[in-house]
């Protein structure tokens, strides 16, 4: 299976709508990979809060239509990041949106966990409450964003729901890009998943963005690892490999917590 990661640099100066078209362009680069993995919020920026409401798009909204149309140009399974989406009764979510080869909107994710606090995203933004998981032919994706790799839970319950490839696109600071290779590292032993985390570049209101967009197999062995500027990470990897760690290495089943959830 091969994945391109687009770690794209949002950075002031830059219109949304030219941000939108440039990064279309892109994904259509990517006509030669199975999956192609975008940032969280990187139409506005994930710090530059003063935004989200005067950016925020519904569901289906430019956003939305510019990515449908890549990933069918492409040909490609599309997770288009994330975007500020505003509901018809005025509430805003991050909300992640997956399309298909033909490119029909598949799943979308509503971020759980909120960052900051007492402000920003988390006094901004409402908290999503539903799991989702995404079939490819060769995987199943289980969807988080950025702040949701502190909270390995959530990941629990992807894996007890199927996933196998856990898709992170992230907005993560640069103060903190030690966490973020270390979470991202110990989600991928700890649920024997792929683990595909990608970041943004430049910088958000102020507050430079970590990059390193990174790829992590069952194993927790770094495939593939981008670097502050922005790029393309590109990699291919085994699918069945999940599979097989599970079976040599079956700590899932010796799980002792938890047993309500449901298995698969």
């Amino acid at each position: 299976m091969r994945a391109s990661l687009i770690q794209i640099a949002v950075s002031e100066g830059e219109s949304v709508e030219s941000r939108r078209r440039r990064v279309a362009s892109l994904v259509r680069d990517q006509s030669g990979a199975d999956l192609v993995v975008l940032p969280e919020l990187w139409t506005t920026g994930a710090f530059a809060y003063e935004g989200f409401g005067s950016e925020a798009e519904p569901l289906e909204g430019p956003t939305y239509e510019a990515m449908a149309k890549a990933a069918s140009d492409a040909g490609v399974w599309l997770h288009a990041g994330s975007i500020p989406e505003h509901t018809p009764d005025g509430t805003l979510y991050n909300t992640s949106l997956v399309f298909s080869p033909s490119g029909d909107l598949i799943a979308a994710y509503r971020k759980i966990h909120r960052f900051g606090f007492d402000k920003g995203e988390a006094v901004l933004m409402g908290a999503g409450r539903d799991l989702v998981t995404v079939r490819l032919p060769e995987t199943t994706l289980g969807l988080a964003t950025c702040y949701d790799l502190r909270f390995p839970e959530l990941f629990r319950g992807l894996v007890d729901a199927g996933a196998e490839t856990l898709v992170i696109p992230a907005g993560w600071p640069e103060r903190r890009r030690a966490h973020w290779t270390l979470l991202a590292q110990a989600r991928a032993v700890e649920n024997q998943a792929y683990v595909l985390a990608c970041g943004t570049a430049g910088t958000h209101a102020g507050v430079p963005q970590a990059g390193h967009s990174i790829v992590v197999d069952p194993w927790g062995e770094v495939l593939a690892e981008a670097g502050a500027d922005e790029e393309v990470l590109t990699v291919e990897f085994d699918a069945a490999k999940v599979a097989v760690t599970r079976d040599q290495f079956p700590a899932l089943k010796d799980r002792m917590l938890g047993l309500d959830a449901p298995r698969r």
